[in-house]
């Protein structure tokens, strides 16, 4: 694509030297992976400056920079106000406005994210549709699986994400969409048909200066659903009606709303609720008719999670026997209340909660079935919002009888004040918990004190297979570490 045809996405910039006759072969934003005849684009960020590397993007080929202030440069240098902003533009421009021809879904809320993407997946899979599904764990397009460096990737990497599955012949494309993601623009020129809410708690207060701020940023996903109509093309907003926030977002939103709730008059509802520890049944009622639920997966917060992933897809006219068919095959979600079993005559439980809200989600559904003693492994992150440490191990306490607080990934902090932060505040004898910093023995010690019908949740980390401490991330994976201690206890 030509530079000058390229820019044309650019209702401003500056530019002192000819464009004319430059051809772009891709657009970066990290000069490591700048190649000949490259556009590059500085991006400021917490720790580098993309400005900085100009001089490596050029030397690794680079035909033209476009930055926010002028740089010296021997190519050309277009200067704009927001790189940022711009950068979204140019993707989207040059991997041709992919969205448009892509269905698009997008869920936000603090969790549940992932376990009603994967829901989603199933379903369309389940209505004869190919997907793609960005998120947590990883993209995926059809069977295919990428890694992925964030939940919602960057405006450059997703514009290219959606392109490629376009090239893939993917008919639905999924994606967890984060309040960093929304607040940072990195969704920009998404074209959205459904944006789905599951639900908001604590979390990520090191970021958002308070919990409305938090808010603010999800409403951005549904307040970007647009302001027009238009027939061929109909857009949603899915919404949890038992959540208060969602008085808000639907204030946010210009498109039509559709509610689910497992307590109140909503478009979508689960009555009739069993929960056991065999799995979850319902009745689904709908605008388009009722239809029973008979699901492996556990737990309240999973019939949530259902009925998010139900009205979305009835919004996308997909029947409801292929809902019920999907919701009835699917037996789990990677580290998402995700069982180890090695034969051993009590239960260990891997899942990802690392909220107030989330652990105290899991921990009650545990409670609900548990006929022994019930512990919990679990610590807080590094670097991320301290508030809730103390939250985190008061909600372990109150459900759980014995706790092991334990390293999650510290990053840059010190795992020993971080265990402080979770402890200081309790008012609970000490024999009910113990403080093990080292997660490899905190899991193995919890392995070695569980009995017979005995249950252990293993919480935070749930998929990840790696520890980060200080800038580097070592290969681990609570559920590899439990059950080698499975198999060495030999039980």
């Amino acid at each position: 694509m030509r530079l000058d045809e390229l820019l044309e996405e650019i209702p401003f910039y500056n530019v002192d030297v000819s464009i004319k006759d430059i051809v772009i072969a891709s657009v970066d934003m990290d000069s490591r992976k700048v190649i000949p005849n490259s556009l590059f684009v500085c991006i400021s960020g917490y720790t580098q400056d993309g400005h900085d590397y100009v001089e490596q993007a050029v030397a690794n080929g680079a035909s033209a920079i476009v930055a926010e202030r002028p740089i010296k440069a021997n190519v050309p240098v277009i200067v704009v106000s927001d790189t940022a902003r711009v950068l979204a533009m140019l993707a989207v421009r040059f991997y041709g406005y992919p969205t448009k021809a892509l269905p698009l879904i997008g869920v936000t809320g603090t969790n549940g994210k992932t376990t009603v993407t994967y829901l989603l997946e199933t379903i369309f899979n389940k209505d004869h549709k190919k997907t793609g599904v960005i998120g947590t764990i990883q993209m995926k397009i059809g069977d295919d699986t990428f890694p992925v460096n964030n939940t919602t990737p960057d405006s450059l990497n997703l514009q290219r994400s959606f392109r490629h599955m376009l090239e893939h012949d993917v008919e639905q494309a999924i994606m967890e969409v984060s309040s960093h993601a929304l607040d940072m623009g990195r969704v920009y020129g998404c074209d959205f048909d459904v944006a789905i809410f599951t639900n908001l708690s604590q979390d990520h207060l090191d970021y958002h200066k308070d919990i409305d701020d938090y808010l603010r940023a999800k409403s951005l996903l549904f307040a970007q659903l647009g302001n027009t109509y238009a027939k061929h093309q109909p857009k949603f907003a899915v919404l949890n009606e038992d959540d208060p926030a969602s008085t808000v977002l639907k204030r946010s939103t210009a498109q039509p709303v559709l509610t689910y709730s497992c307590k109140k008059d909503a478009d979508v509802m689960a009555t009739d609720i069993k929960l056991d520890a065999g799995g979850t049944s319902f009745t689904l009622v709908t605008p388009i008719g009722s239809i029973s639920i008979n699901s492996k997966l556990i737990g309240m917060f999973n019939v949530y999670n259902m009925l998010a992933a139900s009205t979305a897809a009835i919004a996308k006219q997909v029947p409801l026997a292929t809902i019920k068919e999907a919701l009835d095959s699917i037996t789990g979600v990677n580290g998402r209340f995700e069982p180890v079993d090695e034969k051993q005559n009590y239960a260990v439980i891997v899942d990802y909660a690392h909220t107030p809200d989330s652990l105290e989600n899991v921990l009650q559904t545990i409670k609900e079935f548990a006929e022994r003693k019930v512990y919990v492994v679990v610590g807080c992150g590094g670097d991320r919002d301290r508030t809730k440490r103390p939250l985190m191990a008061g909600i372990a306490l109150q459900y759980a009888d014995r706790a092991i607080f334990t390293s999650d990934n510290p990053r840059t902090e010190d795992p020993a004040k971080i265990l402080d932060d979770m402890t200081k505040g309790l008012s609970v004898s000490k024999d009910n918990y113990e403080v093990i910093s080292d997660r490899k023995e905190a899991i193995q010690f919890a392995v070695e004190q569980a009995e017979e019908n005995d249950i252990i949740l293993i919480a935070g980390k749930g998929h990840e297979t790696y520890q980060q401490i200080g800038h580097v991330k070592h290969d681990f994976d609570d559920r590899e570490v439990a059950r080698n201690a499975i198999r060495k206890k030999g039980i």
